[in-house]
């Protein structure tokens, strides 16, 4: 789980943030409730679920949307 939510954070932060940022942060949260061994990609991938949502609130301030793109 906490590769899966490092590399799903990964991805949000180039495509669909708006659903893989707050799978990314679920999925670290279990990750680290269940005492993973891979703690550090656990955060990894809370931290960039965490992005993933400031960079869509930052993105949506600035074209004042609902969504972005390039």
């Amino acid at each position: 789980m906490a590769v899966a939510s490092f590399i799903l954070g990964l991805l949000g932060l180039l495509v669909l943030n708006v659903f893989l940022g707050p799978i990314a942060i679920a999925l670290a949260v279990v990750a680290l409730w269940r005492g993973t061994t891979r703690r550090g990609r656990a955060y990894l991938g809370l931290g960039l679920g965490i992005a993933d949502l400031v960079v869509l609130v930052t993105v949506m301030q600035m074209d004042h949307t609902v969504s972005w793109s390039f």
